[in-house]
């Protein structure tokens, strides 16, 4: 009962992380639609009824006869007789069959939870692609402002007769790039969009909220890797299933025993008219015992050495799954404190670059000159302020990728 209500807990309200409001209710909205998580959790359920299944004794035999030719006995002729019978397994053998089934279930469920985990990390995957569109869309969008102001000042100049008319043509091509670019972002919207939508099930082109601050913050301390090897559904599940492999080997010693069977006969006698005696057309009662008797004992042995070499699969699978997600861990934490380093330097760098622009300008207000280098600094504090915003969308991505690493998909 306990493992149950767990799981309906866990379903319904999943784990709760340090994650923007957000794109929590973007992972809520998936865990409720996404066909296929549903799919995953539908399989544990059907594994759950596997339980009363093979916990339950084989149906009692009911049988029925009637003598066309009736037997005659001393007391009377038999007409017909009833017969009911219940077998029996081996002590245990119902037992370990329901611990075996809940064992597949449970790893069922850690399935489930894998599943849950890297649709949440698909989630995130998709989301903070559309938060770096929306950022370089903003970036664009100052940009052009940027360059319209530019190209004003450089008119004016060149009118004054303080500046070449060159320095116009060369803002009004850098305007043309940044509108175009602009205009590619707007188109790359819709196939993010799509993308983003279809993992919630939800129609293609509904909006998305992106207003949230990306932050490169410190780690909790359960995303180290201690917990890789304590909380990865993927783990838990092969550990369940070697311990159902165990139970489902204790089964097939157990079938190799001896089932008892107990019943009944009633038959029923007719009463002879001729003659009057003692116990004259009594119905006769009989309990009966049976026995099976496991003496092909081949298959039993089968059985039981199939048990073994699934746990051995088992085990081998999980040291292999290990190899593969600390592999996966070590490149996903370089990959993080990269971008973390990426991050500071650009931000060191877009404070540089500023400096250096609002000195170029003052310059060529004052003379008109370089007007070509104010440009290209320009540029060039663009191109850091989208590098930022692509190394802020990496690390969340990589971050989202250790969650799932270490069984905390989000939530």
């Amino acid at each position: 009962m306990k493992f149950i209500v767990n799981i309906i807990f866990l379903a319904i309200l999943g784990i709760t992380t340090g994650q923007a409001q957000t794109l929590d209710e973007y992972f809520q909205a998936a865990s409720e639609n996404n066909p296929g998580l549903q799919a995953k959790y539908k399989e544990f359920e059907a594994a759950m009824q596997k339980v009363p299944q093979v916990s339950s004794l084989p149906d009692p035999t009911f049988s029925f006869g009637y003598f066309l030719l009736p037997v005659e006995t001393r007391v009377g002729a038999q007409r017909m007789k009833f017969s009911l019978s219940q077998m029996f397994p081996w002590f245990g053998t119902l037992q370990a069959q329901a611990d075996a089934a809940a064992l597949l279930a449970e790893a069922k469920y850690q399935s489930f939870l894998d599943a849950r985990n890297k649709l949440f990390y698909q989630v995130s995957a998709a989301y903070y692609p559309l938060y770096e569109l929306n950022r370089w869309k903003q970036i664009e969008e100052e940009n052009i402002d940027i360059l319209q102001s530019y190209k004003n000042i450089a008119n004016s100049k060149f009118k004054n007769g303080t500046a070449p008319m060159v320095d116009v043509l060369r803002v009004d091509i850098m305007l043309k790039d940044a509108i175009t670019n602009l205009s590619i972002l707007n188109q790359k919207e819709k196939s993010l969009l799509t993308t983003f939508n279809k993992l919630l099930n939800r129609e293609a082109d509904h909006k998305v909220d992106i207003d949230e601050p990306l932050v490169a913050g410190p780690l909790a301390d359960h995303f180290r890797q201690d917990s890789l090897l304590t909380r990865n559904p993927v783990l838990n599940a092969l550990e369940l299933k070697m311990k159902a492999s165990k139970a489902t080997e204790i089964v097939a010693q157990k079938q190799a025993l001896p089932k008892m069977g107990f019943g009944l006969d009633y038959t029923i006698v007719d009463k002879r008219s001729e003659l009057s005696m003692p116990d004259n057309g009594k119905d006769v009662l009989m309990p009966m015992v049976t026995m099976s008797i496991p003496i092909f004992r081949s298959k039993y042995k089968a059985a039981a050495k199939e048990a073994q070499l699934m746990q051995e699969s088992y085990s081998l699978q999980k040291d292999e799954a290990i190899n593969s997600l600390t592999a996966d861990y070590e490149l996903a934490w370089f990959q993080m404190l990269q971008q973390r380093e990426l991050i500071e330097l650009y931000q060191q760098q877009i404070r540089e670059s500023n400096q250096v622009l609002n000195l170029l300008f003052s310059a060529y207000a004052n003379t008109g000159k370089d007007f070509e280098e104010v440009l290209r600094m320009q540029q060039q504090l663009l191109k850091y302020e989208k590098m930022v915003a692509t190394a802020e969308v990496q690390y969340q991505i990589e971050l989202a990728r250790l969650k799932n690493l270490t069984g905390d998909g989000g939530m």
